[in-house]
């Protein structure tokens, strides 16, 4: 942003003194003004030239915590700092822009490295901080930052201040930082959404790449500051804390909503009541907090904006959304079968194990209904089957509800070899290919469970029941996922892709082909 400063006042200069000879400093003078200290920053924090390159610049509480932390940064206090800060709420440009701006200007010599999770995010970093230098070089009676870029060297990835090594490179996480150390490592979300957070393989790879790039090119006593939003308890920010020298990492997390225990000795660090919101750089308001809250949903609110990710089992499918019925939904007929009255339909969905051993997952097949937005979880077989074992305990559950006329089972693993056999005995067999990871499924019907759209029978009258509940609890770090995997399919085709028309035996996809 060019910065135009006003016109000098015009006043005559003073005099100059001794009757205009300008007076000489002895060797001695000079040798004690080089023990004097430094003149004071011309912005003492970054938020203070924030506010001069742009006047409307909105400086929050929460951004004066911040400044206070970097200013600590640059004069030694501090060499580890992660923050954590709601979305859209002022970080990136006060510690990835500002800052790196503020600490050149302090010092020119200093080389900054600049990395995020796209190469060309971190390169508008670079070059919005090259194009403050040039805007505001003094040219036009703009401000003077008092920084040139070497005119040989002003790529947006990579530019140097010219007549010093300072200046800035901007990578990308899967990038390099080969030739001259970093003074300072400015890293800003890592890692872009939930898909790569909940990828492990991806979040191992921003590990690896801060332990054998990032802190591999740091220059003696250069500091570290990690920006970031929380997606997951073992993200880059989460695997910092837990390593041997986590102790090293000052911790600055600000929640959208102040949810601290005053009866236990907890405060809020900026000072609100339990339930307070943000006062917002945006200038959002507690209704508008409100509507947030309800939108992202309790997983991505508690990680997104109260800086507290929890593991996938306990925000997932939470026990406590569970609906449950303790009447039972059929009856027994007189050959055993069992009939459910109404204008339900009912439904199979199966997880399929891919062998008969005891390393192999379980088999778990499940009976839904459904009736209008609502899906009922009815019967469930669970065990460790061999090929031969699941193809019975197929056909019984078939023959035991004789209304479920269609029968979903994942296209993986064992699914296929099934269908095949059972092809000319039990009829609507529809292959269903599962769509992301087991993680994502279950995130994608959580919002219906948390609707109270999803219906388990009482432990009460199905006492299997617990063990499902168990299951879900611990998901996705559990030993097994079975249950869990057949009741994500089940809903996921009930009540996300089923759209009910007014002619209930259309309710159904009439876009899937039986097999």
């Amino acid at each position: 942003m060019r910065v135009r400063l006003p016109p000098p006042p015009l006043t005559s200069p003073p005099p100059l003194t001794g009757g205009g000879i300008v007076t000489l400093l002895t060797a001695f003078e000079v040798a004690a003004r080089a023990f004097e200290p430094p003149p004071p920053p011309r912005w003492a924090t970054p938020g203070a030239l924030a506010r001069e390159l742009d006047p409307q610049t909105v400086q929050t509480p929460a951004l004066d915590i911040i400044d206070a932390a970097l200013v600590d940064v640059a004069e030694g206090r501090c060499d580890r700092l992660m923050i954590c800060l709601p979305p859209q709420e002022g970080k990136t440009t006060r510690v990835t822009q500002i800052t790196p701006l503020w600490m050149l200007i302090r010092n020119p010599d200093m080389p900054i490295a600049i990395v995020s999770y796209a190469e060309d995010l971190a390169e508008d970093f670079g070059r919005a901080i090259r194009n403050m230098i040039v805007e505001n070089s003094g040219d036009e009676d703009t401000l003077d930052l008092g920084l040139r870029i070497a005119p040989d060297n002003g790529a947006a990835r990579r530019w140097r201040i010219d007549g010093h090594k300072g200046g800035v490179r901007s990578v990308g996480i899967t990038g390099g930082l080969t030739g001259r150390p970093a003074h300072a490592l400015f890293i800003d979300d890592p890692i872009a959404n939930q898909q790569q957070a909940d990828s492990a393989a991806h979040r191992k790879m921003v590990w690896d790449w801060f332990q054998t790039v990032g802190s591999t090119r740091l220059a003696p006593g250069a500091p570290v500051v990690l920006v970031q939003t929380r997606w997951h308890e073992d993200d880059l920010a989460g695997k910092l804390l837990k390593a041997e020298d986590g102790h090293r990492w000052r911790v600055i997390s600000i929640p959208a909503q102040a949810d601290h225990d005053p009866a236990k000795g907890q405060a809020d660090r900026l000072g609100r009541r339990p339930g307070e919101w943000l006062e917002s750089a945006r200038g959002r308001t507690a209704e508008q907090w409100e509507q947030i809250k309800v939108q992202v949903g309790e997983r991505g609110f508690q990680a997104l904006y109260q800086g507290r990710p929890a593991k996938p089992g306990g925000v997932i499918l939470k026990r406590a959304w569970w609906s449950f019925y303790d009447t039972p939904r059929a009856v027994t007929r007189t050959d055993g079968t069992m009939w459910v009255p109404g204008p339900g339909r009912l439904v199979t969905s199966w997880d399929m194990a891919f062998k008969g051993t005891d390393t192999s997952d379980f088999v778990c097949g499940q009976v839904w209904e459904v009736d209008g937005v609502n899906a009922y979880l009815l019967d469930q077989v669970h065990g460790r089957m061999s090929f031969v074992q699941t193809l019975a305990a197929f056909v019984a559950l078939a023959r035991k509800w004789p209304q479920a006329n269609a029968h979903y089972i994942e296209d993986k693993a064992n699914g296929p070899a099934v269908m095949s056999m059972l092809r000319g005995q039990v009829p609507g067999l529809l292959p269903v290919e599962p769509r992301g990871s087991k993680s994502a499924r279950a995130h994608a019907v959580a919002p219906l469970v948390q609707s109270r759209n999803v219906h388990l029978p009482d432990p009460l009258i199905a006492p299997w029941v617990s063990g499902l509940l168990a299951e879900t609890d611990a998901f996705p770090h559990g030993a097994n996922d079975d249950q869990v995997d057949a009741l994500t399919q089940a809903v996921s085709e009930l009540l996300l892709d089923m759209a009910p028309t007014s002619d209930s035996t259309t309710w159904y996809s009439l876009t899937r082909r039986a097999v």
